[in-house]
Formats: C-alpha cells, sequence, structure tokens
C-alpha cells in the first residue's frame, strides 16, 4: 500500500469513518453481492471502519475485514466488536492463505496502490480464493494521471484492462463503469470467478 495514503487514514481514522457511515447505504454494492456471492466465508480486503463486514455478517457471511490502516482497524471494532478485524496490506495480504475464502470483496481500494503494486495485488486477491470462488473489486476511477487528495491519499489513474489481465484465467461475470450510489464518484465494478 502507498505509506502516505495509510498514513492519511491513520491520522483521520474517526473522521473517515464518520463520513462512510454518514453516506447513504450502498444499496447497489448489495445487490451486486446478494446476486453473485454465494453463503461461505468472504473477506473484505480493504474494510475501513467495517460498515460492509456489518452487513456481511447480518446477511449470513461469515466474514473477516481486513485493512492496512492500524486506526481504521481501531474504529471498526469500536464500532463492530462482535466482527472479525484484521491488520494486512495488499499486496502481500500476510498470514492469508491460498484457496482461503469463497468470497472477496475489494471496494475501492486498489486505486491507492502504486502502479507497479496493481496486477500482484488482483493476482492475490484472486489466489485467495478457493476454486469457484467469486471476487468483487471495485476502484475509482481516476482520468489522465494519478493524483494526491488533499489529505496525502493516492489515486492512481489505470486503464481497467490492467486488471482485467491480472484476473486471467478467471472468468468476467460483470464489469460496469458507473456513478456510485453511495459515495456519488465514478468507480468501475468488475466481478469475476475463480476456475
Amino acid at each position: 500500500m502507498d505509506r502516505q495514503t495509510v498514513a492519511a487514514y491513520d491520522n483521520a481514522a474517526a473522521d473517515y469513518a464518520q463520513e462512510w457511515h454518514r453516506q447513504p447505504p450502498p444499496d447497489d454494492l448489495y445487490a451486486l453481492l446478494r446476486r453473485y456471492f454465494p453463503q461461505g466465508l468472504t473477506v473484505d480486503v480493504g474494510c475501513g471502519s467495517g460498515r460492509e463486514i456489518a452487513w456481511l455478517a447480518a446477511n449470513g457471511y461469515a466474514a473477516i475485514g481486513y485493512d492496512a490502516s492500524p486506526a481504521l482497524i481501531a474504529e471498526a471494532k469500536q464500532r463492530y466488536p462482535a466482527c472479525d478485524f484484521r491488520l494486512a496490506a495488499l499486496p502481500q495480504l500476510d498470514g492469508i492463505a491460498p484457496a482461503s475464502f469463497d468470497n472477496v470483496l475489494c471496494e475501492t481500494v486498489i486505486m491507492h496502490l502504486p502502479h507497479d503494486e496493481i496486477e500482484p495485488s488482483v493476482r492475490r486477491l484472486v489466489n485467495i480464493l478457493k476454486p469457484r470462488g467469486a471476487l468483487y473489486l471495485s476502484w475509482r476511477v481516476t482520468r489522465d494521471a494519478d493524483r494526491r487528495d488533499e489529505s496525502g491519499r493516492l489515486y492512481a489513474a489505470f486503464d481497467g484492462a490492467l486488471v482485467r489481465a491480472a484476473l486471467r484465467p478467471a472468468k468476467i461475470l460483470f464489469d460496469e463503469e458507473t456513478v456510485s450510489a453511495s459515495s456519488g464518484k465514478i468507480v468501475r465494478r468488475i466481478i469475476a470467478q475463480k476456475a
């Protein structure tokens, strides 16, 4: 992960958590998860303050949340003490064995990675899936050139073809660019099934 981005989340974790929880529920995301995720052990890589882990748990999924920011993990544990949150960062995801999960959720995370970490991170997300498992991957679309916001978070500009190539030989089930109902930002969403 980009160190400056992780530091930005660590420095203002409570503020980011409040912002995310004030947004409208991401019902469009939840509809896709209901459609494509079979019941089973599910991981949220980049779980932030835990909103999606709480939704997964409330909807019958055994779920674990991982994030690179210790402060966001602390926020998640405070908000959802009954849920399981752990520290790990892309692309390594130390401590997670291959073929561990039926489903992998990685919502708006990979745009915070340096370019040379995007492809290995996508491959690692597929690696932790069980055969026939489902991966939901999304990122905020940044046009033309990388940029940082006022807090220092990196928003990498990259083509979706990079992600699609890293997903091979998984089968792409869904691929769209849309405006997120929750954040109002342009996002690209891909759902793939591991062979």
